[in-house]
């Protein structure tokens, strides 16, 4: 036997073994997703969770049952944020409303498009960081918090609930009414976000209005309707002023949000139901259909992308796993698994891609004659099956959450864009664990923020969300 064929032989049995390791792997993860389906489809039939609906003209008659305060942290936001506040004051005309950005004094732009607006609607508040920026997005909200605090002081009117937005974001004109009637029975309640499909990026930003269609249309209801506790997604979300005083009396001076933190908002949502109070995740759509959410388009380049879901991979799964350690119950354990799975999963990710392209290699290479076929065994087979039976179940129900909220077109783009979301992982999980080893080593934490240069509301007759279903969904559940 030739070395050259010894070492073909070495390479396909390294090969098998690969497959077989990646294969079992792969398999977990498939079984996890796969109770998580029948979670979501058990709640459904049982009805504990599910989509209300609600008369939009009724509910938007409602007074509010107390003060609101907005806050809105930006670091180089000049060009959104005039949209977003112009936006919210249009569709939410509640005198009861404040709006509070928080800006930086070395982000002149910034902060002269922010006065700008407080110049216009009296209702507009600027709060300006006594440190330079960037520091972290927590540490602007906290400021924040402290100017409400100072506000409520000196006016001895406090607020009923603190809503929490970021600069890019089109809010929708029900949700604050749809927030107060919540808090009458929560002290934290998400909406739903939907990631928009953005003009000129099918595919990068495309991904994420599947993923967001599914997390935030299966996966955030199943974990509510376990009692898991709902983690913030930063935006769409109010706390009961109760709550957010409770919150910051925990963290002691530094205030109600986590500044060593690089996803404050998650750890802010599961430190409110880890102090025992009710947190939901709130589905709700207008009797034409309309989902009651908070729109907003995300990156569109790969780079841009990779950098937000870096910050996302290294704050809650590495770095959230060191600040919050394991939740109480199995529930929330299997979620916290869940949440901390992203630097696995890309790793398993590069490996199966890696070993698609020694598979053609092989082939290429047993086409010359130079090695000979090796027969996977009946476990290998067996795992080859169920995951390739697994990867096209998963390729429906994304569809299926997408479809549902933008149509067939967007869902047939949904299993295209799969290996996009695959590839984005498998960069963003690798950059989190250098980040998170720099971290380590006693590197701070910084706001890396995404940059963002359009809005929906520039778009404003592709989504009128005032008026009729919207351009997410005209009819569904």
């Amino acid at each position: 036997m030739t070395d050259a064929f010894q070492g073909g032989e070495w390479f396909m049995l390294l090969q098998h073994e690969m497959l077989l390791f990646a294969g079992i792997f792969f398999l977990i993860g498939t079984l996890d997703e796969f109770a998580v389906d029948i979670a979501y489809l058990w709640l459904r039939i049982t009805r504990r969770i599910g989509t209300g609906r609600i008369d939009a003209a009724e509910l938007s008659t409602n007074p509010l049952g107390g003060r609101v305060a907005v806050f809105i942290p930006c670091w180089q936001e000049s060009r959104v944020i005039g949209a977003t506040v112009a936006h919210a004051l249009t569709v939410w005309s509640d005198p009861e409303l404040t709006i509070h950005i928080g800006c930086y004094v070395n982000d002149a732009e910034t902060l002269a498009a922010a006065r700008s607006l407080a110049a216009q609607d009296c209702r507009v508040r600027v709060v300006v960081n006594p440190a330079p920026g960037p520091t972290s997005k927590a540490d602007c909200l906290n400021c924040l918090y402290k100017a409400l605090e100072d506000e409520e002081t000196a006016t001895g009117r406090t607020v009923r609930m603190v809503v929490l937005h970021d600069a890019e974001d089109m809010v929708d004109p029900l949700a604050l009414k749809l927030f107060d009637l919540a808090l009458d029975h929560a002290a934290f309640v998400q909406l739903p976000v939907l990631a928009l499909p953005k003009p000129g990026s099918p595919f990068v930003a495309g991904h994420y209005a599947d993923e967001f269609c599914e997390a935030h249309g299966k996966t955030m209801a199943v974990r509510d309707g376990l009692g898991a506790g709902v983690p913030g997604a930063g935006v769409g979300c109010a706390v009961r002023r109760d709550a957010i005083r409770a919150v910051a009396r925990m963290r002691g001076e530094t205030g109600p949000f986590a500044a060593d933190s690089l996803t404050e908002d998650y750890e802010f949502g599961l430190d409110i139901a880890a102090m025992g109070l009710r947190t939901r995740f709130l589905r709700m759509r207008t009797i034409e259909g309309r989902l009651i959410a908070t729109r907003a388009y995300f990156p569109g380049r790969i780079g841009e992308s990779v950098r937000q879901k870096t910050r996302w991979i290294n704050g809650i799964a590495l770095l959230g796993w060191d600040r919050m350690g394991w939740g109480r119950g199995f529930a929330r354990r299997w979620f916290d698994l869940r949440d901390r799975r992203g630097p696995l999963a890309a790793l398993l990710l590069f490996l199966a891609y890696a070993l698609l392209l020694s598979i053609a290699v092989s082939w290429a290479v047993r086409s010359l004659g130079r090695i000979g076929p090796v027969a996977p065994g009946p476990v290998l087979r067996m795992l080859l099956i169920a995951n390739f039976a697994a990867l096209v179940w998963r390729a429906v129900v994304r569809a299926a959450f997408t479809g549902r909220e933008f149509g067939w077109r967007e869902a047939m783009l949904a299993v295209i864009r799969i290996p996009v979301s695959n590839f984005i992982a498998i960069l963003a999980g690798r950059r989190a664990l250098f980040a998170y080893l720099r971290t380590l080593r006693g590197a701070p934490v910084v706001w890396e923020k995404t940059e963002h240069r359009d809005h929906p509301a520039f778009h404003e007759p592709a989504f009128d969300v005032s008026a009729g279903p919207g351009p997410d969904r005209r009819e569904g559940s």
